[in-house]
């Protein structure tokens, strides 16, 4: 009995034995989990449903030693059928119907899935394609003229030069002309997008400054076809200085693109956006951006600082507006370095939406280590790695912005302004 009792211990986990068996010896009995097998004919085995996939067999009925209910029935069922040497075991032929889709049967359903199963679908399917390097959607309008953005803010820090990069190279690896003007004497933009502006290359200093037509100093970005830069060199830093005598000295970056053929001749070659990175100040440098443009794109940092200062630049385009530039206005204002865990932001983000309504972009910038890594390398983080949270979210700016141009071609453009009436 002892050894009968160890036997029932260490084969079957607990399965009972027939008395006179041993399931080291007998084939009819194996040692996987108590299972019933034929060794000698594996036409005769009953597999596991684990093995099986629910396919072949599931083993039913009680154990040999189980009480047998009065009201179980006699005869077996068309599907099922008795065990080989086990009358007490029975097997049934047929699969139950899971409540649940295995992998299986979603492979083979016809037809696929829309883009608009669910929204993470959606998001995984845009991030794959951009990982892949292509393009995702429909590519983006033209818009009817170019477009001359100013991106400034008197506080540092907000992510201007950032924004100016990125969707500069979102809008141009969409097939779009875009040019770049760095008037910031630290040259940030010109790092990022891998432009020399050592002191002494021609920069944006000989525009304002010494009047060089824009052309002989425009360099073509040496990746991205259709992006071209204006850099900037340490030699800006004095200009205000220098340009205090001169005559109409805040509208010189004004003549300066009125006289660059691709920005106002109409034609495949022209150019469909002109964005101006400004220094973190309202001096003569950024006065001059004010006048050259007719729309302002302020970056607005997710923090109360932001706030108190974005009421004093609002003062200051009122200014330009009434005396220098009467067709200057803030058409977009794009959040920031945006933390959602915090309530802070949050509430930043909701007062700027209630004071500027539909001018601020529903895209937000979440803070990114990929995005501050990028410069680093002489790239944008569209280029750097272009399916990190923050190149996705430049990417999605940059469509809104596109697609909500006022008198923009094509079909998005058609789209969007049925979503706006």
């Amino acid at each position: 009995m002892q050894e009968q009792a160890d036997i029932d211990g260490r084969h079957g986990l607990g399965w009972p034995v027939p008395e006179g068996s041993h399931p080291d010896t007998d084939p009819k009995f194996s040692t996987g989990l108590g299972w019933a097998a034929e060794r000698g004919n594996p036409q005769d085995e009953v597999s596991c449903p684990q093995e099986a996939g629910l396919a072949d067999a599931v083993v039913q009925g009680p154990a040999p030693d189980a009480h047998v209910s009065p009201e179980t029935p006699a005869a077996l069922t068309e599907s099922e059928t008795a065990a080989p040497d086990n009358p007490g075991v029975t097997v049934s032929r047929e699969t139950p119907a899971s409540p649940v889709r295995t992998a299986g049967e979603l492979a083979d359903r016809t037809g696929g899935f829309g883009d608009d199963s669910t929204p993470m679908a959606r998001a995984v399917q845009h991030q794959l394609m951009v990982r892949e390097g292509r393009r995702f959607g429909e590519p983006l309008p033209r818009p009817a003229r170019p477009r001359v953005l100013v991106v400034a803010n008197q506080k540092g820090g907000v992510g201007k030069t950032t924004t100016t990069v990125n969707l500069a190279v979102a809008l141009a690896q969409h097939g779009l002309r875009v040019l770049v003007i760095d008037l910031d004497p630290q040259g940030n933009a010109s790092t990022a997008l891998s432009v020399d502006h050592q002191r002494g290359t021609p920069s944006s200093y000989d525009v304002l400054v010494d009047g060089t037509p824009v052309e002989q100093v425009v360099r073509q970005h040496a990746d991205i076809p259709g992006l071209q830069v204006v850099p900037a060199t340490i030699d800006l830093a004095g200009a205000e200085i220098e340009l205090v005598s001169v005559v109409a000295r805040e509208s010189r970056l004004r003549r300066a693109i009125a006289a660059y053929p691709p920005a106002t001749e109409q034609g495949a070659d022209r150019l469909d956006y002109v964005l101006v990175d400004c220094p973190p100040s309202l001096g003569l440098l950024t006065l001059n951006a004010l006048v050259a443009g007719e729309e302002m794109l302020i970056p607005i940092q997710a923090e109360y600082y932001a706030l108190e200062g974005l009421g004093q630049l609002v003062e200051t385009v009122e200014m330009v507006r009434t005396h220098l530039n009467q067709e200057l206005r803030i058409s977009t204002i794009l959040i920031t370095m945006y933390d959602s865990r915090t309530k802070l932001a949050a509430g930043v983000a909701q007062e700027v939406r209630e004071h500027f309504h539909d001018t601020v972009l529903r895209t937000t910038i979440p803070r990114s280590v990929r995005v501050s890594e990028a410069p680093s390398y002489g790239q944008s983080v569209m280029t750097y790695d272009p399916g990190s949270p923050g190149a996705l979210s430049y990417l999605e700016a940059a469509r809104e912005l596109a697609l909500r141009a006022d008198g923009a071609t094509g079909a998005g453009a058609d789209r969007q302004n049925g979503a706006d009436a």
